[in-house]
């Protein structure tokens, strides 16, 4: 009679350690949430993360703070210049093709993604991943994208993402995904149209917020609650623009045909070879409110001269100023908020909370740097991170349960 709790205590045990060994991540991110919304009083339901798991005073974004790049170094562990997409848009002139975020048979394409994505690492070593929208999820290649996902739709009602991440949690064990990511966009989208300190920009807060708590309701609803580790980050912050701080870098040189790329924080200009130092050396001159650098002279803190699509020159405007084109200057006053500019700079830094079986309760730290997400993630998973990555797993693994 004594074999059956034995039995039962073996059975306990062997499920226990499973159950460790194949954790459930749900990685949140609120494109544009600043690090310091949730100090305005607006977020019940994030503050009840913030004080049941792990708090970061702010996730520090990679250069250039914009959308695009930061959510492929999350995912990656690598700086843009690394990962490969170094901007929202960019071209190869050598190959005479552009990567445009609104282009979707580029953001499809492989052939731009050089950084390993944390679903392809998982889904090589046994774990099966999802998607409702990220960058980079979309890609063609059968071996390269999650085993589930959705094709982006802006207009996707935030309740049906939702939504759709419990039914994929609800599907048999042995087809469920462990890994899933979900994004939402209001707070960028609300805070480029009418600043991060408008009363629009707290209404896009509190609907986020109120996102994080059906998350947690409905997980609670399907029994995985208390299994399931969430994690809520931002890919950047936001600045607040102004008409008057504007600067029409294409009337420096005018004489001179440059191609331009970018524009609002940072700007990349390539002349001729011959007309380089000449096109330099005036935008060197004229330098106020913003920095010029030729590529081998970018900050080492940038990190962002070794990608070969990166132009001869960058020029990286002050906070809050804008450095426009001929071309594209109409949306400056349409805007009341920006992003992209010197990841230092604590505007561009967005948040980090997580809550889970893996994380610390009541944990509150500093700054964390969002390329370290990765080997966290492996490290939550138990599987290997690629070699190649710039993420630092000793940066960040002190938030977990040892």
């Amino acid at each position: 009679m004594r074999r059956l709790p034995l039995l039962f205590i073996l059975l306990f045990s062997l499920s226990t350690i499973y159950s460790q060994t194949n954790p459930y991540v749900i990685l949140v991110s609120f494109d544009g949430f600043r690090w310091d919304y949730l100090n305005r009083g607006l977020t019940p339901n994030l503050d009840k993360i913030k004080n049941d798991g792990v708090s970061a005073i702010s996730l520090r974004s990679v250069f250039p703070s914009k959308t695009f790049p930061n959510h492929l170094s999350i995912i990656t562990g690598m700086y843009a210049e690394n990962h490969g997409i170094i901007s929202n848009s960019f071209p190869n002139f050598e190959k005479n093709y552009w990567y445009r975020m609104s282009d979707t048979t580029a953001v499809r394409d492989s052939k731009w993604y050089i950084g390993e994505a944390f679903w392809e690492t998982a889904e090589r070593q046994g774990t099966k991943t999802a998607s409702y929208f990220w960058p980079g999820s979309e890609v063609q290649l059968e071996h390269r994208h999650p085993s589930y996902r959705e094709f982006y739709e802006h207009e996707k009602p935030y309740e049906q993402r939702v939504e759709g991440v419990i039914n994929w949690l609800q599907l048999p064990y042995e087809a469920r995904p462990h890994f899933i990511t979900l994004y939402f966009d209001d707070t960028d989208t609300y805070g480029h149209k009418f600043g991060p300190s408008s009363p629009e920009a707290n209404e896009a807060i509190v609907r986020l917020d109120n996102i994080a708590g059906l998350l947690m309701k409905r997980l609670n609803d399907i029994g995985l609650k208390d299994s399931v580790n969430v994690i809520f980050v931002a890919d950047h912050g936001m600045t607040e623009i102004f008409e008057d701080k504007v600067i029409n870098i294409e009337n420096m040189i005018k004489e001179y045909n440059c191609r331009f790329m970018d524009d609002g924080p940072l700007m990349q200009v390539e002349p001729s070879a011959e007309n380089l130092t000449a096109v330099y050396e005036i935008l060197k001159r004229n330098e106020s409110h913003y920095k010029a650098y030729l590529k081998k002279d970018i900050p080492d803190y940038f990190h962002y001269n070794k990608n070969p699509l990166t132009f001869s020159i960058l020029l990286a405007a002050d906070i809050g100023w804008s450095l426009v084109t001929n071309r594209r200057s109409d949306w400056v006053s349409k805007s009341k908020g920006n992003h992209g500019y010197d990841n230092n700079h604590l505007d561009m830094h967005g948040i980090f909370l997580a809550d889970g079986p893996a994380f610390k309760d009541g944990y509150q730290t500093g700054t964390l740097w969002n390329i370290d997400i990765y080997p966290m993630l492996c490290k939550i998973f138990n599987i290997y991170p690629r070699s190649n990555i710039d993420g630092e797993l000793e940066r960040i693994e002190f938030i977990l349960k040892e």
